[in-house]
Order: structure tokens, then C-alpha cells, then sequence
């Protein structure tokens, strides 16, 4: 689970009660409700039925999607460069690289199937004679890629906003990799364990109950600015933390991996800069020992006021990217609360698609 390495912590503490009536006054999308059912979304997207065969004869596999869609091609990816025998490439932008060619499939993702640069870039691999699967719950994605035979369109449940229907996509993504024989496929009864496991760790980081670790890491997070520091293989759930940070708790958050970081950032965390800064590091068993040397040279030498290590725990690298994402969810929902902020709203977001939507 998590331990804090630096005991000055600072922030609000909530009793279950309190945190009870914080989620009734402030939540009014339910994010703690689509928090609660994310492993129950992950396994039934994983069990539903996927509209294609085996077809691994590709260069490489381009997953393109933005923000909470996009958020799964970079777990493929972590996944693809630890046991995987193809390159996952992400890309979170207008078209396709200049490289890419019809050899490399196209994962495009957008969960309202209305995001314009998930578009753009699905009709510019199209028009180019790429084969694009799709993962959507409708809107436009769905219908381009219903018109073409050589693509097809996955359906996920709507109804959500993309970050928090993180199960139903990266479900879907990853069902499709296995149907596709992309990536190699654990056993049943492996399966079958891991929810078991992911569902006790979720039970007991629920903020029904409190919230217990998540809860006291989000009250020591309070007025800091936000450092995340992970080994590789975790940083696609690092970044994923950041940005449900920055979206469900207004805060500033950034994140970082280790060993690069361990090149220029760690300078700044030993400096009296960090005093107004806390760190959240996220470690797991199966990473290079030279890079968990590192990350234990970091903690005992770091002196910052707020310190945290989580150790992201799992029997395979894929339970471990689930128990860091499912995790840091409830810590980010739990920030929002002290904060005093609807972690549902995102009216920046809301609006600057409009302003588009007028210079189209």
C-alpha cells in the first residue's frame, strides 16, 4: 500500500462522516459511484463480445486519443515494451506522424466519438489506406468507421465523462490487443484472481468508509504544489494521476520517471525549494534494481514536509498499472472534497470546445 516517509503532514483530516457529506454537497456527477464500479467496468469490458479475429501482422500499433480516452494507449504501451512483441506508439495531437504508414494499425479512442483531433487523425489514416479499430460509445467515430470495411468501431457504455470510464476503455482497448493476439493473454483463473485482489484494495480505499491511506494522502497534498515520481514501467499511471489531479481537484501536478529524472529534477527536490512541494512515488517489484536503488537513495535523502511511497502491488505488471490508477482515483477524489471542489466539473474544458465548435 503506501507509507509516509516525512511525518509534518498539513491539510484537513475528515472522519467517515464528514467525508459522507462532503461526497453528497460537492459530487454532483457521482465520480465517487463511477470510482466505486471501475473494476466491475473493466472486467465486463474485458468479457464483452469484440468484433474481430487474430491479426497480429502489423509493423507496430498507433493508439491515438486525447485526455481520459487517450489515457489507455500509453498502459498498452508499458504493457507492449515489458512482455509484448510489437512498439505501441502513442499520439495525442491533429493527423498522424510523418512516419506512420498503413503497416502500423490504428487504435483510435475518443469516448464521446466526437473528440476532433481523434477524428482527424482516424479520417487522415483512412483516406491514407490504414485500418482503424475504434473504442466509443457513438458520435461521429462510430459512424466513420461503420462506413468502411476495413475498420470497425468498438461500442463502450456512454453516459460518463472519459476519465471516469478509464474501465470501460482501457477494458475495451485491451480486449481487443488480446483478440487481436497483440499482446499475450493471462490465463483465466490469473484473471479471475486479479479482480479478486483489485476489489479488496478497492473496498478499502472507498471514501465511503473514510478512505483510509487515500483520504490522509490527499489531506497532506493540500496547498502543495504536486510531484510524481515513478519507474517507467508506472508511468503512464503516474501521468494518469496528474491529470485526474488536475481535473477532479484543480490542482497543479506533474509527473516524472526515474532513472531521467535522477538527471535534472532530483537537484530541485534537494534544494529549499521543496519545502512548499510534495512527493508522491510510485514503486512496484519487477522493475530494474538499479532503479529501485535510486528510488531508495531518493526517499532517505529527500527531506521534504510531505513525502509519500506507494507501492503499487500485483502478481502481474498489468494489476499493478490497475492498482496504481484505481488508487490514485480515490486520492484525487478525496483532494477535491478538502478542497471544497465538485470533482465532476470541468468547465474550462467545456468551454474551450465551444469557443472551437464557433471558429469551425
Amino acid at each position: 500500500m503506501a507509507s509516509n516517509s516525512h511525518s509534518r503532514q498539513g491539510g484537513v483530516k475528515l472522519n467517515p462522516e464528514e467525508m459522507e457529506s462532503l461526497i453528497g454537497k460537492l459530487d454532483s456527477g457521482d465520480m465517487v459511484g463511477f470510482t466505486r464500479s471501475f473494476i466491475d467496468d473493466f472486467e465486463s469490458a474485458l468479457n464483452s463480445e469484440i468484433g474481430v479475429g487474430e491479426d497480429n501482422d502489423w509493423s507496430g500499433v498507433l493508439c491515438i486519443g486525447m485526455g481520459g480516452s487517450g489515457a489507455g494507449g500509453g498502459f498498452l504501451g508499458s504493457l507492449a515494451d515489458s512482455e509484448g512483441g510489437l512498439p505501441f506508439v502513442t499520439w495525442s495531437d491533429y493527423g498522424l506522424p510523418s512516419w506512420w504508414g498503413p503497416d502500423w494499425l490504428v487504435i483510435a479512442t475518443s469516448y464521446s466519438g466526437e473528440t476532433e483531433e481523434t477524428l482527424d487523425g482516424a479520417v487522415t489514416a483512412l483516406e491514407n489506406g490504414g485500418t482503424v479499430i475504434g473504442i466509443s460509445s457513438g458520435g461521429k467515430l462510430s459512424e466513420i468507421l461503420g462506413n468502411s470495411e476495413d475498420s470497425v468501431c468498438i461500442s463502450v457504455p456512454g453516459g460518463q465523462t472519459p476519465r471516469s470510464a478509464f474501465g470501460h476503455i482501457f477494458g475495451a482497448q485491451l480486449a481487443v490487443c488480446w483478440k487481436l493476439g497483440l499482446l499475450p493473454k493471462p490465463s483465466v483463473e490469473s484473471i479471475e484472481q486479479m479482480m479478486h485482489r483489485l476489489r479488496s484494495v478497492s473496498a478499502t480505499s472507498d471514501l465511503k468508509g473514510g478512505g483510509g491511506m487515500a483520504a490522509s494522502l490527499a489531506s497532506s497534498l493540500q496547498g502543495k504544489g504536486i510531484g510524481i515520481v515513478s519507474p517507467g514501467e508506472l508511468g503512464p499511471a503516474a501521468y494518469r494521476f496528474t491529470c485526474q489531479l488536475n481535473e477532479n481537484s484543480d490542482s497543479f501536478a506533474r509527473s516524472t520517471e526515474v532513472p531521467e529524472m535522477n538527471h535534472n529534477e532530483i537537484v530541485a527536490w534537494m534544494s529549499e525549494n521543496s519545502e512548499s512541494q510534495a512527493l508522491v512515488v510510485l514503486t512496484c517489484e519487477g522493475i530494474n534494481p538499479r532503479t529501485m536503488s535510486r528510488i531508495d537513495w531518493m526517499l532517505e535523502n529527500i527531506s521534504g514536509p510531505v513525502v509519500w511511497r506507494v507501492d503499487c502491488e500485483g502478481e502481474s505488471l498489468l494489476e499493478r498499472l490497475l492498482y496504481a490508477s484505481h488508487i490514485t482515483d480515490w486520492v484525487s477524489i478525496a483532494l477535491a472534497l478538502v478542497n471544497g471542489v465538485d470533482p465532476s466539473q470541468m468547465d474550462p474544458i467545456v468551454g474551450l470546445k465551444a469557443h472551437l465548435s464557433r471558429i469551425q
